[in-house]
């Protein structure tokens, strides 16, 4: 049976490296995870790649909003990813879906070619959770190549889309990596655990740092009450804490 995997959503090197030492498996690398996650700088996945021994799964998410892309972002997200698989990173994360939310065939087949080409795993992130229809996005995903699918079984959170993530993994982990996330930390994972079957859960583990020049004469705040004046950042107590439950499942 294959081993359980701690992965850990990333905005910043500092996040990196804090989920390595704090024992996590394999981190995912973003930028603004407030919106979901985009595109990180390639400074960052050039550091992350050099001071980081674990796995390293890449966004490339060029905006906020859905995953529906028109020409000049898609042209954007490939050249990303032509920069990405230069670096020693484990894969890219990734979602394109069409305007009436089914996997965006000839988009995702075309930066698996790169991936593949690069040796790097393909993850198609939690696009998923807005597809229209989660069985049939599953199979093409599996026909199209993809090793491994972000989903919270199509809820805001992972634990209210445990009954579609347990099916999921059943009827088709054994064609497809599942990775279980949103919402997913020290209180529930236990259960998703137990519920689902599922073997890797993604978490983002987070904390907040202050920076007292967010709010002035201007607002710069992108968190409410009572972190308007802060950041996120990843916690180590909390990554030693769910790697500690998830390895004792």
């Amino acid at each position: 049976m294959k081993q359980k995997i701690v992965e850990i959503c990333c905005d910043s090197l500092e996040d990196v490296i804090i989920s390595e030492q704090a024992g996590a498996d394999r981190v995912e690398l973003n930028n603004s995870m407030h919106l979901g996650g985009l595109t990180p700088s390639i400074g960052t996945i050039k550091l992350a790649t050099e001071r980081c021994s674990i796995p390293i799964i890449v966004m490339a998410r060029p905006r906020g909003a859905g995953f529906c892309y028109n020409e000049y972002q898609f042209d954007t997200m490939i050249a990303d990813i032509e920069e990405m698989v230069k670096y020693d990173i484990a894969g890219v994360a990734f979602g394109c879906l069409t305007t009436d939310k089914r996997i965006d065939v000839f988009k995702t087949e075309k930066i698996i070619e790169i991936l593949k080409k690069h040796k790097k795993e393909v993850v198609f992130h939690r696009a998923f959770d807005s597809a229209a229809d989660p069985y049939e996005s599953i199979e093409v995903l599996i026909e199209l190549g993809v090793d491994r699918i972000l989903t919270s079984g199509q809820k805001p959170k992972a634990i209210d889309g445990i009954d579609l993530l347990k099916d999921l993994q059943e009827k088709y982990g054994a064609q497809i990596e599942i990775l279980a996330g949103s919402g997913v930390n020290e209180t529930n994972v236990a259960e998703l655990i137990e519920h689902t079957g599922i073997r890797q859960y993604h978490s983002s583990a987070k904390t907040y740092e202050i920076d007292p020049t967010t709010i002035g004469n201007v607002s710069y705040a992108y968190v409410g009450e009572p972190h308007e004046s802060s950041y996120n950042v990843v916690s180590y107590e909390k990554v030693k804490e769910l790697v500690n439950i998830v390895k004792e499942k």
